[in-house]
């Protein structure tokens, strides 16, 4: 083993060339100023993992990303994220935290959405919740595009979005990660919230 890989761990290529092998997708190398990037298919759909990195003019803060667009049905949108010290101050203040019934989800996670009934709906489907718990950080939502500096979606497409801070490069997780997008779709099928159809929409 390399010096660099005992200070380091794996880098972050190899880990996700190994990733889709095992998820059987596409792995692309950007190089240098593009960074590389996993694609893999769910149905019609288009699952993408890579990185971003945002400056605050300071610092430069490298988030692990995955996204996939659908064509939302029904316009539903939800956001869900861990619950931090902050959490309980937010709901004092009017912040949404709508609990969907089961009680240890509940307590561990912030959840929000446009509608109470459908919440209920996608977060009744036990391996939603239990791919959800073991993600250590999470905030996974429904956008209406790929945000400021992307191509807006068409009418009607929006954006299953995954970030978290730092670059994961545990396979398991990763894997565990994918399939959350893949029942969240079909889930989203199931209460007639999205199509499964191609929505035609590449991501840069």
């Amino acid at each position: 083993m390399s010096l660099l890989r005992k200070m380091f761990g794996p880098f972050k290529d190899d880990v996700w060339r190994q990733l889709a092998d095992e998820i059987s997708a596409d792995f692309v190398d950007g190089g240098f100023w593009k960074g590389s990037k996993v694609q893999a298919s769910v149905n019609e759909w288009t699952v993408t993992l890579d990185t971003h990195t945002v400056s605050t003019g300071k610092v430069h803060i490298v988030y692990t990303r995955m996204r996939a667009p659908y064509v939302n049905k029904d316009g539903f949108r939800f956001k869900i994220y861990r619950k931090g010290i902050f959490s309980n101050l937010g709901k004092r203040l009017g912040m949404q935290d709508i609990e969907v019934g089961f009680p240890d989800f509940d307590d561990q996670f912030v959840i929000q959405g446009n509608d109470e009934s459908k919440l209920h709906l996608l977060f009744e489907n036990p391996t939603i919740r239990q791919l959800i718990e073991a993600q250590p950080a999470i905030s996974l939502e429904v956008k209406d595009d790929d945000g400021w500096f992307a191509a807006r979606f068409p009418e009607g497409v929006d954006l299953l979005s995954f970030k978290v801070v730092g670059v994961i490069k545990d396979v398991a997780q990763l894997k565990m990660l994918y399939g959350l997008f893949a029942e969240t779709l079909d889930q989203l099928c199931r209460i007639g919230s999205a199509y499964e159809d191609d929505p035609n929409v590449a991501l840069k």
